[in-house]
């Protein structure tokens, strides 16, 4: 059974936490963060600590941390035996011996539960050794495991913003625009449901509809015209113009 030691409160670690507890290869013996009142959700759960000396020795230190912290933490940590892996989507593998990288690519949210096993978990290492070993860490709690290089990874993550992150944001104006009128955000769950599904059966080139590929130029007016917010007037004409240009 491999040890870990989770470095880290927020949403990924938290999720982490609950996947490798979960898991019979696994055990995680200690979380970290330095701040103590963070550490309250795990005090009953597991050991904990908000001192990098305070760590115990481990097979695994998995760095949840935000990206401008990593170096600087992992630099503190002493195992040179250890695996010191961050989970990153942006940052490369750290010129630190036996450093690694355990990304799983997935939106979390503390309170949302989630399917470990299908998240898929991208891997990246300085050594064959370390990968064998994060493979079979990594496979015990997803069936999706994948060893890809930093660039590989940083464009994930970029293709990652897109869609996950901005059209999370999209969501938020559409449900500011229903609010406006005093309409009920959920009247559009079933349409964002049937397009999501889409994606699952067709690439998102070929299932492209609305005002914009048709060139209806009379309704992409109107709509213009209806919006107030000059922000999401601009993201609009832009997301308008791009569909139109792709599909030229």
């Amino acid at each position: 059974m491999f040890s870990i030691v989770i470095l880290g409160t927020g949403n990924v670690a938290t999720h982490m936490f609950k996947a490798f507890q979960n898991s019979k290869a696994t055990r995680v013996i200690q979380v970290y963060n330095h701040r103590p009142e963070s550490l309250k959700a795990f005090e009953n759960l597991v050991d904990t600590t908000s001192s990098i000396s305070g760590l115990k020795a481990a097979d695994l230190y998995l760095l949840c941390l935000k990206d401008d912290v990593i170096e600087k933490i992992s630099e503190q940590i002493q195992s040179f035996e250890a695996i010191v892996a961050h989970t990153s989507g942006s940052q490369t593998v750290l010129s630190k011996p036996n450093s690694a990288v355990f990304y799983p690519l997935q939106t979390f949210s503390k309170n949302s539960p989630l399917d470990y096993s299908k998240i898929p978990i991208c891997l990246e290492a300085n050594s064959e050794e370390n990968i064998s070993i994060l493979k079979t860490i990594a496979s015990s709690i997803s069936n999706q495991v994948f060893e890809i290089d930093s660039t590989q990874r940083q464009t994930l993550h970029l293709a990652a913003v897109f869609v996950c992150n901005f059209t999370n944001h999209l969501y938020k104006i559409g449900e500011d625009i229903c609010q406006k009128d005093q309409m009920p955000f959920d009247i559009l769950k079933a349409l964002i449901q049937e397009t999501s599904e889409k994606v699952n059966r067709e690439s998102p080139s070929q299932i492209q509809t609305g005002p914009a590929i048709r060139k209806d130029s009379s309704t992409i007016k109107r709509h213009l015209k209806q919006l107030k917010d000059k922000r999401h007037k601009d993201i609009y004409q832009l997301l308008t113009q791009s569909i139109i240009e792709s599909h030229d």
